[in-house]
């Protein structure tokens, strides 16, 4: 076909959202004018859908699930690009994340939703509804997400995952004593598994602490890399080498600096004690 813009699904959830359909469209062998004749709207309108040109709406997924027989397929698509209870940047994320070969992560303040227990996550998002900074429905919707992200580590060949925790993630109280025990007790067990190391950078570090926000660096089977940032209010995947190299780089400087593993399991279980290390 003369000049079809390529897609990739990767670059946003508008552009993921056009390739399903226009894939769906090509195995069927219709025509944008004869597709949107089966949704009610112009090919025109499919035309500028499929190549990120105009977001979709709820209306037309709907029109897209019942064109295509797809159940709901489309309209979660929509449902997930339009959530405001995540951060802009961050769907898209979840799914680089998804098929990443290795997985770098440091947090501050909380433990990170890869490695959070069901409980853990649900006072976390609890005491985010009481303070009214996201809904019900919203804290649903990220405890699903939770569960959802931890799945997709449990695939084959299993991605390697490094985890920095800055020690406030262990020092700050989330649920009832119950509940951050099995949060300790989590992290202990995933130190363990074959594929995971878990540090702890200490307070101690003081100024040699190399970052002082949570990132992500995610190395992708091809051996590209992306890195992960959040400011308060919105989140933003890095895709040029360029950028990220210096955030890889002083993600390594934070791994020399912050405690062993063996030492940091130590904190970990004393902590779980009821101990001060």
């Amino acid at each position: 076909m003369v000049n079809r813009k390529s897609l990739d699904p990767d670059s946003s959830p508008e552009a993921a959202f056009g390739e399903h359909l226009r894939r769906l469209r090509d195995q069927r062998g219709w025509t944008q004018d004869e597709l949107g004749a089966r949704m009610g709207c112009t090919g025109t309108h499919i035309s500028a859908v499929e190549t990120g040109r105009r977001p979709p709406t709820s209306r037309f997924a709907f029109s897209a699930d019942r064109a295509f027989g797809t159940g709901d397929k489309f309209q979660r698509m929509v449902s997930s690009l339009k959530n405001p209870a995540l951060l802009e940047g961050f769907p898209e994320f979840v799914r680089q994340e998804a098929k990443a070969a290795e997985i770098r992560l440091y947090e501050v303040g909380v433990v990170p939703g890869l490695l959070q227990t069901p409980e853990y996550a649900a006072a976390l998002m609890e005491g985010a509804v009481k303070r009214g900074a996201i809904t019900s429905e919203q804290r649903q919707e990220r405890q699903k997400l939770v569960a959802q992200r931890q799945a997709s580590l449990i695939r084959e060949p299993l991605p390697l995952v490094f985890v920095v925790l800055d020690e406030s993630c262990l020092r700050r109280p989330i649920g009832d004593d119950a509940v951050m025990d099995a949060q300790f007790q989590r992290l202990l067990e995933f130190a363990e598994l074959p594929n995971t190391v878990v540090q702890v950078a200490p307070f101690s570090m003081g100024a040699r602490r190399p970052l002082s926000l949570p990132v992500t660096i995610v190395t992708m089977p091809d051996r590209s890399i992306r890195s992960y940032a959040e400011s308060a209010h919105r989140g933003h995947l890095e895709r040029e080498t360029p950028f990220v190299l210096p955030m890889l780089t002083s993600y390594h400087q934070l791994q020399a600096e912050a405690l062993s593993q063996a030492a940091s399991v130590a904190m970990i279980d004393q902590l779980r004690k009821g101990g001060t290390p």
